[in-house]
């Protein structure tokens, strides 16, 4: 049983990746849970976005980023956000 605001997940992976997370400690293991997750989030919020489903604002919304973070993912992977003013104060602070 985990301890209070968490719950014990059980996923099967190739058995390379498990040799690998054998030594990791629990922390590590969220840590890159966590990091992955947001990726993904991102990843699909910026598909969206380059479908046109959606503003920039709100695909920053869906990947719960901030619109200068989710600016600097969509220029990684080539893509040109729209700059606003409100994107440049956010970047600034």
């Amino acid at each position: 049983m985990g301890t209070a605001g968490t719950k014990k997940v059980t996923v099967e992976i190739p058995a390379t990746l498990a040799d690998e997370f054998a030594s990791a400690g629990d922390q590590l293991l969220v840590d890159l849970l966590q990091r992955g997750l947001r990726d993904y989030r991102i990843e699909q919020a910026l598909a969206a976005y380059r479908r046109g489903g959606m503003s920039f604002a709100a695909a920053a919304e869906m990947a719960a980023v901030g619109q200068s973070e989710l600016a600097r993912a969509a220029y990684v992977r080539g893509m040109a956000a729209p700059y606003d003013e409100d994107m440049v104060a956010e970047e600034l602070a």
